[in-house]
C-alpha cells in the first residue's frame, strides 16, 4: 500500500486506453545520470510509466547510465568520457579515427565546445542501421542533434523539451566579465544552433510545460502546433505530506544545483537580508554545495553566513524530509522549464514562495506566492507574509499537496507521449 494518503487511483488506471496499442519504444538520452541533473530521473520515471501502460521499453544511453526498472534492456553507447581524462588532447587513439562520432567528440572537446550530443546521436544512428527493426518509435530526451533528422525518416522520433539551452547560454555569456570569457562561453554552447535547427524540423515534440513550449517557440522558432504539453510527474511514494513531522518555524529551504544567475540564489539571499532584522528565526538551508563564489561572498558581505547551511549528496527521501520540515520552500529561479523542487515541495505539503520564472507559475498555480523574476523586495514580502502567519503557510501547503497529486502524475505524461507515438505511426500508415 502506498504511504501517500492522498493517492486513491485504481490499479486499472495504469493500462492504455483501448484506442491505443502497446508499442516497442526506444527511449534515448545522451547522458542519464541517475541522481544529478534530472536527465536520468526523467528517463527512469518515463520508462516506468510506459511499462505500466503496457509498452515494451528499451533504453539507449551514453554514460553516466541510468538506473532502470528490472528487466529493461539498457543499450550502452559509450562516449570518450573526455572530462575524466587528465589530458583530453592525448586521449585520441588510432581506432577513433575510424569513427566520426569519436573524432567529432574529441575535436569539439579540445576546441572548447560540447560535442557529446552530436557524438551520441551518431553512435545511435550507427546502432539503428542493424537494429531499427526492433522498435516502433524513438522517444528522445532533448538531445536535439541533427542525426535525429535522418533517423526520423526511418523510425518516428518524439522528443521531450525541457527548456532551451539558449537561455542558459544567455545568462552564462552575460556573466562573463572579460571578452575572452564570453567568447569561450559561446564556443562551449555552440551546439545550441544545432538544437534549434533540429527542434524546428522534428515533427512531434512533447513539452513538460507551457513555458517549455513557449520558450522553444521564442528562442528556436519551433511551430507551436507541433508541441504537445504534459506536466512531468512525481514519485508520490516518496514526496507526500506527513503530519507526524513538525514544521520548523523560520526554516526556508531552497535547491541550488549551481551558483549561477539562472538559479536566482542571489535574489533569495538579498530577500533574506531584507527580512532578517524583523524575523530573527529566519534561516536558509540550501540543497546543494555552497562553493566559493558570488553567493558565498554575498552571504559574508551581508552578515548572513550564520543563518545559512547547506547539504549535498542527499537522497530523494532526505530531500522530501527537508520539505516536510520547512516553514517555506523558496524557488527563486530566473527560468525553469518545469521546476521539480517546487512540485516536490508542494507534494510534501510545503508552502512555496516562487518567482515567475518560466513554468513556476504554472506549477504553483493558486497554491503558492509568486513574485517577479529578480525582484528581491517582492520575494522578501512573500517570505515575510508566510513567516508571520504559520497558519497561512500550513493552509497553502495543504492545498499544494492536493494540487501536486492531481496535476503531476507520470501516467498522464506517458499517456500524452503514447498519443504522440500513435499519431506518428498513423501518419506513416502504421496503425496495426
Amino acid at each position: 500500500m502506498d504511504r501517500n494518503p492522498l493517492l486513491s487511483a485504481s490499479p486499472n488506471d495504469t493500462r492504455l486506453p483501448e484506442t491505443l496499442r502497446p508499442l516497442r519504444v526506444l527511449v534515448t538520452g545522451y547522458r542519464s545520470h541517475p541522481h544529478v541533473g534530472g536527465q536520468g530521473v526523467y528517463i527512469r520515471e518515463l520508462v516506468t510509466a510506459l511499462l505500466e501502460l503496457g509498452h515494451q521499453v528499451t533504453v539507449a544511453s551514453g554514460p553516466p547510465y541510468p538506473e532502470l526498472p528490472e528487466g529493461v534492456e539498457l543499450i550502452e553507447l559509450p562516449s570518450l568520457d573526455l572530462f575524466a581524462e587528465d589530458n583530453a588532447f592525448l586521449a585520441l587513439r588510432p581506432r577513433h579515427l575510424a569513427s566520426w562520432a569519436d573524432l567529432s567528440e574529441w575535436l569539439s572537446h579540445n576546441s572548447g565546445a560540447f560535442g557529446e550530443l552530436y557524438a551520441f546521436s551518431r553512435r545511435l544512428e550507427r546502432f539503428l542501421r542493424s537494429e531499427a527493426h526492433r522498435f516502433d518509435v524513438i522517444h528522445d530526451n532533448q538531445t536535439l542533434a541533427t542525426p535525429f533528422l535522418r533517423i526520423d525518416k526511418h523510425l518516428p522520433v518524439i522528443t521531450t523539451l525541457h527548456h532551451p539551452i539558449a537561455i542558459d547560454r544567455e545568462f552564462a555569456v552575460a556573466a562573463g566579465q572579460k571578452w575572452w570569457k564570453r567568447a569561450l562561453t559561446r564556443r562551449w554552447y555552440h551546439f545550441v544552433g544545432m538544437q534549434a535547427k533540429s527542434s524546428r524540423a522534428l515533427p512531434r515534440l512533447l513539452a513538460v510545460s507551457g513555458a517549455a513550449r513557449d520558450s522553444h517557440v521564442e528562442h528556436y522558432g519551433v511551430a507551436p502546433d507541433r508541441v504537445r504539453v504534459a506536466f512531468n510527474g512525481l514519485d508520490h511514494g516518496i514526496f507526500y505530506p506527513d503530519k507526524s513531522v513538525e514544521r520548523e518555524t523560520g526554516l526556508i529551504v531552497t535547491t541550488a544545483s549551481a551558483d549561477a544567475p539562472i538559479k536566482g540564489l542571489d535574489v533569495l539571499i538579498e530577500a533574506l537580508a531584507r527580512i532578517a532584522p524583523d524575523h530573527p528565526q529566519a534561516r536558509l538551508h540550501i540543497v546543494g554545495k555552497l562553493r566559493d563564489g558570488p553567493a558565498k561572498r554575498a552571504l559574508e558581505t551581508l552578515g548572513l553566513s550564520d543563518r545559512v547551511t547547506s547539504s549535498s549528496g542527499l537522497t530523494r527521501e532526505d530531500i522530501a524530509q527537508l520539505y516536510r520540515r520547512a516553514h517555506i520552500v523558496a524557488c527563486p529561479a530566473r527560468f525553469e522549464g518545469f521546476g521539480f523542487p517546487a512540485a516536490e515541495a508542494m507534494a510534501c505539503g510545503a508552502a512555496v514562495a516562487a518567482s515567475d520564472g518560466g513554468a513556476l507559475p504554472e506549477v504553483v498555480g493558486e497554491t503558492g506566492l509568486v513574485s517577479a523574476v529578480g525582484d528581491a523586495d517582492a520575494m522578501a514580502d512573500n517570505l515575510a507574509q508566510l513567516l508571520a502567519d504559520p497558519a497561512k503557510a500550513r493552509a497553502m501547503g495543504e492545498a499544494a499537496s492536493q494540487r501536486a497529486v492531481e496535476a503531476f502524475q507520470w501516467r498522464g505524461h506517458a499517456l500524452a507521449a503514447s498519443r504522440l507515438y500513435a499519431e506518428a505511426l498513423a501518419e506513416r500508415g502504421q496503425t496495426s
